[in-house]
């Protein structure tokens, strides 16, 4: 008999009481080191003062009254990302899912406008993740997500990653936009370089086509700037984002240029929940706490710290690791043993990591990780490593 809960998750056996910044207690008191921030959600970590207080405070005075009338505290976000993005204007979601959604139907709306209609075509690229809507599962187009649920939305081409001769190749007079992680999350916490990001800009630009970044994971200061693509100098038309930006309440955006939005007028997109006063009371205080200059300057001193460490960790267990990957506090672990294997043994150490695609766990620290946190995560994957060199030794016995 089907349980009363979908069975779509694999779950582990942990539940969890309570958090407070880098740590989660299960009910019985047990305290398990959190890597993983909710899949780089809980960007300022568990029970931050200030979240708390935001939205308590507003939880007390109003909730929700949906799109019919204005939101202060939507209008103060949206501002608040625009002044400091290449954006001109933003969306509010409740996912990540829900971003990619409106990214594509603005990017067709866009060409659909400018007398265009033929041109739907969105090429990705593979290893992506967009969300597991029928337009995310199309754009990522892996059979890992689409077996099963065909026929799958028309209009999307896929390329090998990061793959700049693929792209050119595949840009043709029916294309209207490229869709690309500049980090890819759950394709195995693999960057894409500065140089190829603008190569991909430069292509998108020489074409006339749109460019979509997905930063639903890797942006919010997840890898030391507010956004990923700022370090390649480069910016997209249209833009992904979700997960931290609400701290760990569902909120997501797509932020887009004047260009690329013009076709989205009055009805032609819109929800209910997206951007009501509780999720932009919370999102605006991770938006004045993220985007602080003196805030970054720190993620990246620790992700520094935490990268050569986890460098060492390699260097220890070649038997174990590969390699590591990442950039911030968005980091990987390629795995040479099972990386489920090394993820059971770091819940023994009571340590949560989070895994991906292409035999890598995934470390996605709050960004407010202690630095005796960082060295307390060290220790405990070194003490899941050695169990899974044991483990190893004693099967070969």
């Amino acid at each position: 008999m089907i349980p009363s809960l979908l069975p779509t998750y694999n779950r582990v056996d942990l539940a969890f009481e309570h958090g407070q910044g880098s740590w989660l207690v299960t009910e019985g008191g047990a305290r398990y080191l959190d890597l993983g921030a909710g899949i780089a959600v809980n960007a300022l970590g568990h029970a931050h003062p200030a979240l708390v207080a935001v939205l308590t405070e507003q939880a007390q005075k109003l909730w929700h009254v949906s799109n019919l009338y204005k939101i202060p505290a939507q209008q103060a976000l949206a501002d608040a990302l625009v002044d400091q993005t290449f954006a001109d204007t933003a969306f509010f979601t409740n996912s990540g899912t829900e971003a990619c959604e409106l990214s594509v139907k603005m990017a067709r709306k866009y060409w659909y406008d400018q007398d265009q209609p033929e041109r739907v075509e969105i090429i990705g690229f593979e290893g992506s993740f967009h969300g597991r809507s029928s337009a995310g599962i199309a754009a990522a187009g892996g059979e890992k997500l689409t077996k099963g649920f065909g026929p799958l939305l028309p209009g999307f081409t896929h390329i090998p990653f990061a793959d700049l001769d693929a792209l050119k190749a595949a840009i043709s007079d029916q294309t209207a936009a490229v869709i690309i992680e500049p980090v890819q999350g759950e394709g195995g916490i693999r960057p894409v370089s500065d140089a190829d990001l603008k190569a991909i800009r430069e292509i998108c630009d020489a074409a006339g086509i749109l460019l979509i970044f997905d930063e639903v994971q890797c942006g919010m200061g997840r890898t030391g700037k507010l956004f990923a693509h700022e370090w390649a100098g480069v910016t997209p038309d249209i833009m992904m984002v979700a997960k931290g930006i609400g701290g760990g309440f569902p909120l997501g955006a797509v932020l887009a240029t004047q260009k690329a939005a013009s076709g989205m007028v009055a009805g032609t997109h819109g929800s209910t929940y997206g951007g009501n006063p509780l999720a932009c009371a919370v999102g605006g205080k991770v938006m004045d706490i993220v985007s602080d200059p003196d805030f970054l300057a720190d993620v990246n001193r620790k992700a520094g710290a935490f990268r050569q460490g986890l460098e060492g960790l390699v260097a220890s267990h070649p038997d174990v690791f590969e390699e590591v990957r990442g950039t911030g506090l968005m980091l990987g672990l390629k795995c040479k043993a099972v990386n489920m294997d090394v993820l059971a043994a770091c819940y023994d150490a009571h340590l949560l990591c989070v895994p991906a695609a292409d035999n890598v766990i995934r470390i996605l620290p709050a960004l407010t990780i202690e630095d005796e946190d960082i060295g307390a995560a060290l220790t405990r994957l070194d003490q899941a490593a050695t169990a899974v060199e044991q483990a190893v030794e004693g099967n070969t016995q």
